[in-house]
């Protein structure tokens, strides 16, 4: 049986997945690719901003559990 090492190379977030662009500091979902774009959506809802692949990473666990707890706490607010 062969077992392949795990990677170093991070890869980018996909579709519905969290995601930082580091060139705004914003961590949105990933919605799509359009062209030569990465499509993502605010957590709380709203308009979808482009961003460049080269700036798209994997939030940090401090960055990820973050927005989940704000999205728990707006989910609890709002009765759901």
């Amino acid at each position: 049986m062969l077992v392949r090492m795990a990677s170093n190379r991070q890869t980018r977030p996909g579709i519905g997945e969290l995601a930082k662009d580091t060139s705004r500091g914003r961590i949105g979902i990933v919605m799509g690719e359009v062209g030569a774009r990465v499509q993502i959506r605010p957590v709380g809802g709203g308009i979808e901003w482009d961003a460049l692949p080269d700036n798209v990473v994997a939030p940090t666990a401090r960055e990820e559990l973050s927005v989940r707890l704000a999205i728990k706490n707006a989910n609890s607010r709002d009765g759901l």
